[in-house]
């Protein structure tokens, strides 16, 4: 598979990514994370499971990821695709934007997080992009004042639109297949803290477990395992960030049937104790 991809920019602050894939890809790593994702298709198609169910990505479509959000790429039918993503905080976002951070970050608040713009608006948004990957490539002076001016742009065209035409989310999946996967991902997100066994969830949802088991990792990416220890550490993460809870209480709140286990799950999705994570979220 032929591959083109390069970045610029801190995640921390304001970070941009392009890649060019010829060949079948699909994302490998499971994640969330604390900042903002635009992610904007080129060329090719995707799928995108954000939050609890798939949808699908043409060129043109802006995708917004919400912080803590978990999400992932999936790779359709045909394969190859080129795209762009943005990556910002907080911090930049309320530094850079202002009084019109409120407008500008809208689009991440929207019912749903695919944004396919009218044809008019869908160019204007495609220009911005194409400027900030060709500056970035050639490197000219002064290219570095570009990626800002084309990422607040970019969201003053998406949060204009969505404030006139909020974008509803879809009513029904387009398949049972999706359909039932959606209700587990849900039944998941609202019950991390209790004990979630593949069988017992199969038997739940009138499915056998191997059927699940198989479904559940077509249609969001994730391994039904992982996907519940990733519900349960982001959870982990806002209570360790957010309260003064004991580390062991957070562990019994998230579904984690031992310390012990909770600290070796944490680490292994976070890259530092339960312990650390907390003491750098608050420096």
């Amino acid at each position: 598979m032929d591959v083109e991809t390069w970045s610029y920019g801190t995640v921390r602050e304001l970070y941009l990514e392009y890649a060019l894939r010829t060949g079948p890809y699909t994302m490998q790593s499971d994640h969330f994370h604390p900042y903002y994702e635009i992610y904007y298709l080129l060329a090719g198609s995707r799928i995108y499971f954000v939050g609890d169910r798939t949808y699908p990505v043409e060129p043109g479509d802006l995708v917004f990821i919400s912080p803590n959000v978990l999400h992932k790429t999936l790779q359709p039918a045909a394969p190859g695709h080129e795209r762009f993503v943005i990556h910002f905080d907080d911090g930049y976002a309320l530094g850079r934007f202002g009084a019109h951070a409120e407008l500008l970050l809208s689009p991440f608040r929207q019912a749903s997080p695919v944004l396919r713009l009218p044809l008019a608006e869908r160019r204007e948004a495609d220009r911005t992009v194409r400027r900030m990957i060709d500056e970035l490539r050639r490197k000219q002076p002064g290219f570095e004042l570009v990626p800002p001016a084309g990422v607040a742009d970019l969201l003053l065209l998406a949060g204009r639109y969505v404030r006139e035409f909020p974008p509803a989310a879809e009513d029904e999946d387009r398949s049972p297949k999706l359909a039932k996967i959606s209700e587990v991902v849900r039944y998941i997100n609202a019950h991390f803290g209790e004990p979630l066994k593949l069988g017992e969830l199969a038997e739940r949802f009138y499915i056998s477990p191997s059927h699940l088991s198989r479904t559940f990792k077509e249609v969001t990416g994730f391994a039904f395992s992982d996907y519940v220890s990733l519900t349960r550490v982001k959870e982990a993460q806002r209570l360790l960030r957010d309260t003064d809870r004991s580390i062991a209480d957070i562990a019994v709140a998230t579904g984690f049937d031992n310390f012990s286990h909770f600290g070796k799950t944490f680490k292994k999705i976070a890259h530092r104790s339960p312990r650390d994570f907390r003491k750098e979220s608050r420096l």
